[in-house]
C-alpha cells in the first residue's frame, strides 16, 4: 500500500499514494520539487484528504439523529487506503468505498473517486463524492495540500506572497478556546487588496480561515519569478496553515469546517455541510499550475 503511483507529462511528475489517494510529490521538469519536505520535526503529511468532515468535530464526536459517532480530525479517507482503478502515464483514478468499518464511523454507503491528470504543466485533480445508498447523505470535502515554503527558484520565506484573484478585505476566523474548533468571533483580515505576505508568526495560533472569500484562485510565489497558480472553483472556504517555522504553506480549500466553539447541535446543522440523495454525486476539483519556468505556462 506504501507503493507510490507516479505520473507524468512534458513539464510536471507526480507521485500518490494509494493510502489516503494523497498527493506525495510534485515536480518540475528539472526535478526541483514544489511540495513539502515532510521533514517529522514538523509534519509528515503532503495532502490529506479531508472526508466525510473537514477539521474536527465537538468531542471528536458528531451527532446523527440522536445518535453519537466517534470521527477524528478531518475523517477517515486520509487514513483508508484506495483502490487503484484506472492509470496511465498522465492520470490515475482511485477509489474509496463504504465497507463494515467505514459504516461503524459514518453510516452511509458512500463512494469517492479521487483523479489527478496532468496536462502539461497543470496537475488537474477531481474528488468525486456519491451516494449509493437509500437515504440522504451528509458531507463535507477538503483538499489540504503543503507546498514548498520557499518554492525552489529563489527568493527567501519573506518574499513569499500569496496573490488571490479578487480583493479579500472581509474578516477571516481562528481556532478559538477549544482545540480545533472555530472561534466564533472574527478578526480583521491580514489581506491587503488581493496580496497576502505570510509570516511563520501568523501561524502561531493555527490555521487563518476565510469564510467569507471572493476568490476561487490565487497564486503562490515570489513576484516576478516561476510560481503556482491554484483555482479551486467548487470550494467556497480557504484555510492556510503550517506549524510556524516549517518548510511548507497549506492551501486548504475546503467545502465544510470544524465546529465553532461550543457546538452541541446534529450534524445535519454543522456549517458547511452538504446532503447527497441517494443516486446523487458531487464534484470537487483543485487544479496546480506551475507558471514561468523554463517554458512552463
Amino acid at each position: 500500500m506504501n507503493d507510490r503511483i507516479a505520473i507524468a507529462s512534458d513539464n510536471l511528475s507526480a507521485s500518490i499514494s494509494p493510502l489516503g489517494a494523497e498527493l506525495w510529490s510534485l515536480t518540475d521538469a528539472q526535478g526541483r520539487e514544489l511540495m513539502t519536505d515532510a521533514d517529522p520535526q514538523w509534519w509528515t503529511g503532503h495532502a490529506p484528504l479531508l472526508f466525510p468532515f473537514v477539521g474536527r468535530s465537538r468531542g471528536d464526536v458528531y451527532r446523527l439523529n440522536d445518535v453519537d459517532y466517534p470521527i477524528g480530525q478531518h475523517g477517515f479517507a486520509r487514513t483508508s487506503p484506495f483502490t487503484l482503478v484506472h492509470r496511465n502515464e498522465e492520470a490515475a483514478l482511485f477509489r474509496l468505498e463504504a465497507d463494515r468499518e467505514t459504516r461503524t464511523v459514518y453510516p452511509f454507503d458512500f463512494r469517492l473517486d479521487m483523479g489527478f491528470v496532468l496536462e502539461g504543466p497543470s496537475l488537474r485533480m477531481t474528488a468525486t463524492v456519491m451516494n449509493r445508498g437509500e437515504t440522504a447523505m451528509p458531507f463535507c470535502f477538503g483538499y489540504h495540500p503543503a507546498f514548498a515554503w520557499p518554492l525552489p527558484y529563489g527568493g527567501s520565506v519573506e518574499d513569499h506572497r500569496i496573490l488571490f484573484a479578487q480583493a479579500e478585505p472581509a474578516p477571516i476566523r481562528k481556532v478559538g478556546s477549544e482545540p480545533g474548533l472555530i472561534a466564533l468571533e472574527s478578526v480583521p483580515s491580514p489581506v491587503e487588496g488581493h496580496e497576502l505576505a505570510p509570516t511563520h508568526a501568523m501561524f502561531a495560533g493555527d490555521a487563518l480561515i476565510w469564510d467569507d472569500l471572493a476568490s476561487r484562485s490565487l497564486t503562490w510565489g515570489v513576484p516576478g519569478k516561476p510560481h503556482l497558480k491554484i483555482d479551486f472553483p467548487d470550494t467556497p472556504w480557504l484555510g492556510l496553515w503550517q506549524k510556524p517555522g516549517a518548510h511548507y504553506l497549506c492551501v486548504e480549500p475546503w467545502a465544510g469546517m470544524a465546529d465553532p466553539v461550543g457546538f452541541t447541535g446534529d450534524v445535519w446543522d454543522k456549517q458547511g455541510v452538504m446532503t447527497l440523495l441517494p443516486g446523487d454525486s458531487r464534484s470537487f476539483r483543485m487544479d496546480v499550475t506551475l507558471v514561468g519556468a523554463d517554458g512552463d505556462a
